[in-house]
């Protein structure tokens, strides 16, 4: 596969609509497709209540939320409001209300914690060292994902084995190190593919991947990345590449020791 191929975005102009650039539909997708929702129904009938989608409003996860809305699965969706994120990424909730008609459970950080942390590493602590970053992701991410989790069997993500080195043996059903189970329906999926659904299906998307922005997280921690640029580029751009996750999706660790000593 050319370098090319590997990052369709790369012959991008300077602004565009993501569904132009991307979409690409492969002969595999349909398949790909009813994998994905066999792989939905079977955690929906073994987990119950137990079930939740863990979505980042990314583009990956609003596909998945598609997945399960347009087939009328009982699976819960849910976000983190991290008190960062772009106002474009917040929008997204009640399009997808009103487009699904489901409410998304929105589980935010502990204020008091974030007043203190802010107050003893200050507004831009992320940028001054990964520890930092980490603790701040700690207080603003992993605690409310442990909110999140609590009582839950079983989780579904939009991570797919394209979008980064560290994802390449992303399975579709897991252990996610804590005795839970992680499911990735679309972990074989492409981003061409990606957008064919989304162009299929009219799926709603954050107007932010229009602006070269393949992975959203946290406002000052998410940036467009440039021509040839890996996916991830734009996340913690100030970092080492290896250091790219915030600890949501790191499975040597548990959401207990990742938010007592983030590292």
């Amino acid at each position: 596969m050319s370098a090319t191929s590997a990052l369709p975005w790369i012959a991008a102009p300077a602004a565009g609509n993501a569904i132009a650039l991307y979409a690409r539909r492969t002969p595999q997708l349909d398949a790909k497709i009813e994998a994905a929702l066999q792989r939905l129904r079977d955690a929906s009938i073994e987990h119950g209540d137990g079930l939740v989608q863990s979505s980042s409003l990314g583009v990956e996860d609003m596909v998945v939320t598609d997945l399960i809305a347009r087939t009328r699965l009982p699976i819960a969706i849910a976000t983190l409001d991290t008190g960062k994120l772009h106002a474009q990424t917040l929008a997204l909730l009640p399009r997808i209300e009103a487009r699904y008609g489901r409410t998304v459970e929105v589980f935010q950080p502990v204020a008091d914690a974030v007043v203190q942390f802010v107050a003893r590493e200050g507004e831009d602590a992320m940028y001054r060292s990964i520890e930092l970053r980490k603790a701040c992701c700690g207080v603003r991410k992993m605690e409310p994902l442990s909110r999140m989790l609590k009582g839950r069997s079983a989780w579904i993500t939009g991570l797919r084995r394209e979008q980064s080195g560290a994802r390449g043996d992303v399975g579709f059903d897991e252990d996610d190190g804590s005795q839970r189970r992680k499911i990735s329906p679309i972990a074989d999926w492409s981003w061409a593919e990606v957008w064919a659904y989304v162009e299929q299906y009219d799926v709603p998307y954050n107007p932010l991947h229009d602006e070269f922005m393949p992975s959203i997280g946290c406002a000052p921690c998410t940036r467009a990345i440039a021509v040839g640029e890996p996916f991830r580029a734009g996340r913690w751009w100030w970092e080492d590449e290896a250091a790219k996750e915030c600890g949501l999706h790191v499975k040597a660790a548990s959401a207990v020791s990742i938010i007592g000593a983030p590292r």
